[in-house]
């Protein structure tokens, strides 16, 4: 219920490109998030997600995160997976726009799953190397034997809090926030890899309006003096720390 009361005040209060008047987040919204080009690659992002929906074999989830609405039980086939927790292929197409445009060359990805998204941000720049962090074991091996062929893409087990101190000094380039929908653990996470951000990095953070919470959480690091732009797409939210930008805040429809 909170999800449709969300997002009906989002409709209202959101807009297009007509109503960006920054530069940078204009040329964002038209020649990325609004891109309809028909990439050649789009192909590949569907037939891998394809091939997870048509596994039926079957495995026990460990659950670090905030659970499942859907799931009454920790044994699930991988195909239920792909079609109920797994990267959407339109949102897949997104991720592998981001990339693409943005042309980031050091990714972090919280949250594998089935690496889906993973997929699509290795192809979107061939150059971007990933390091992805999956909690549980079996979904990290699945998602290690379906993307084993991409030689941009490092995975690591465990949770998140005990693994990102191990991570080297790097700055980021781009951070991907997914598999820990709570307030708490969001803001954890985010003040965590802070120091990992430079002028031109880009925070994404999924499921905004999970919760009342998690729009908590998102209130927070819109508000934090680090963060100059945000970006509110209602299933996403992009953060930019430029230092160029005035503080703003847009809300776009996708």
């Amino acid at each position: 219920m909170y999800q449709i009361k969300a997002y009906i005040k989002f409709l209202f209060s959101s807009t297009n490109q007509h109503g960006v008047h920054s530069p940078f987040i204009y040329n964002f919204v038209t020649k990325c998030l609004y891109d309809r080009s028909k990439y050649e690659d789009y192909n590949k992002l569907k037939d891998y997600r394809n091939t997870l929906l048509k596994n039926k074999d079957s495995i026990e989830i460990t659950d670090f995160g905030s659970g499942s609405r859907v799931f009454k039980t920790n044994k699930r086939t991988i195909s239920q997976i792909a079609r109920i927790s797994g990267t959407p292929l339109k949102r897949a197409k997104l991720f592998y726009r981001l990339s693409n445009y943005f042309q980031p060359k050091k990714t972090l990805e919280l949250g594998t799953s089935l690496g889906i998204a993973t997929q699509a941000l290795a192809s979107g720049n061939p150059e971007n190397n990933i390091t992805s962090i999956e909690g549980c074991t079996n979904i990290a091996e699945q998602a290690n034997r379906q993307l084993s062929k991409f030689k941009n893409v490092s995975l690591l087990t465990g949770e998140f809090k005990n693994v990102i101190p191990t991570l080297n000094k790097d700055k980021l380039d781009f951070i991907f926030f997914d598999g820990h929908h709570s307030k708490q653990a969001t803001i954890e996470y985010f003040e965590m890899l802070l120091p990992k951000a430079h002028n031109d990095s880009i925070f994404v953070f999924d499921d905004i309006y999970w919760s009342k919470e998690m729009t908590e959480a998102w209130e927070y690091i819109k508000a934090h003096k680090s963060v100059t732009v945000t970006v509110d797409c209602f299933h996403l939210g992009f953060v930019f720390f430029r230092k160029e930008q005035v503080k703003e805040h847009f809300k776009i429809r996708l």
